[in-house]
């Protein structure tokens, strides 16, 4: 790294007597040397003792700059022989399936070579993106929440009575059918997303009203949900045509119909009827 050089007791004493102040001339310099300094230069033979003198370490340039160790990912380099410990099979070891080459790694419906249980039992058909996930109700189950106390039939039965009184779970909206029609004694106005033509004329028949009304998922979360806004949305038109026919539809019983949206305005849309103070206050501001 450094220069170096050794020499007698006897030159030392000579060429720095007067900077070291050494005092008498018997005195002895042992040894001088540096942190960096770990190697000497041969030693005469004829001198008793000797003492080592390195040149001050060089300043940092650029041109000594370098990563630290272990910054630079070393490139392994196969079949360089077997005294790189990785010649001939590359550290693979032989034969079997992950000795080959390419991705030999299987995918994740890979069952060992055995069919897979998507060639055991293939789905067919078309699954529609866009299809609606409506729960089924029936008359004979609202006339056994009626009768038990669980649905007050004097007031209009809208989605957020069916959910807070767990007639049904559903994520979507509920879909009306006529399933023990002769049970349904007791005249109702209820509110659905959808409604079979049975259902209506049973309904219809006892002197009660169904509305089909149509709830995105804001509005459907808002109606269940009033506490959660502080000032609630409007409820969105349908945005596709088949659900405008549908909701247009007079003997669907839809809330487009004109038949239906001049005579009667769905409970869904009465932001007087829900629970929150600060709606109703923001509604009666507008």
């Amino acid at each position: 790294m450094g220069f170096q050089r050794s020499v007698t007791i006897a030159q030392l004493q000579q060429k720095f007597s007067s900077s070291l102040m050494l005092g008498s001339p018997q005195t002895t310099i042992k040894t001088l040397s540096t942190n960096r300094l770990h190697t000497s230069a041969p030693v005469n033979q004829t001198s008793t003792s000797t003492f080592k003198v390195a040149r001050p370490a060089r300043v940092l340039a650029l041109n000594d700059l370098r990563d630290n160790k272990g910054a630079r990912k070393i490139k392994k380099r196969l079949g360089r022989g077997h005294g790189s410990g990785l010649g001939k099979t590359c550290g693979r070891g032989q034969k079997g399936q992950k000795s080959r080459s390419g991705n030999s790694k299987p995918g994740p419906k890979f069952e060992g070579g055995q069919t897979p249980i998507s060639r055991v039992f293939p789905k067919r058909g078309f699954k529609n993106p866009f299809k609606r996930d409506l729960q089924p109700l029936n008359l004979d189950k609202i006339q056994h929440w009626i009768n038990t106390g669980r649905l007050d039939a004097s007031k209009p039965i809208t989605l957020r009575e069916i959910h807070k009184s767990n007639l049904v779970r559903f994520k979507e909206g509920v879909t009306l059918l006529g399933r023990g029609a002769h049970v349904l004694t007791t005249p109702i106005t209820i509110e659905v997303t959808k409604a079979s033509k049975q259902a209506i004329e049973r309904i219809e028949e006892l002197g009660g009203k169904v509305v089909c009304v149509y709830h995105n998922r804001l509005a459907l979360r808002a109606l269940l949900h009033p506490e959660k806004f502080a000032v609630l949305p409007k409820s969105a038109q349908p945005t596709t045509a088949k659900l405008r026919r549908l909701y247009e539809d007079p003997e669907r019983r839809g809330f487009l119909a004109p038949e239906i949206k001049g005579n009667y305005t769905p409970v869904s849309f009465n932001f007087e009827r829900m629970p929150n103070p600060q709606a109703q206050a923001a509604v009666a501001k507008q």
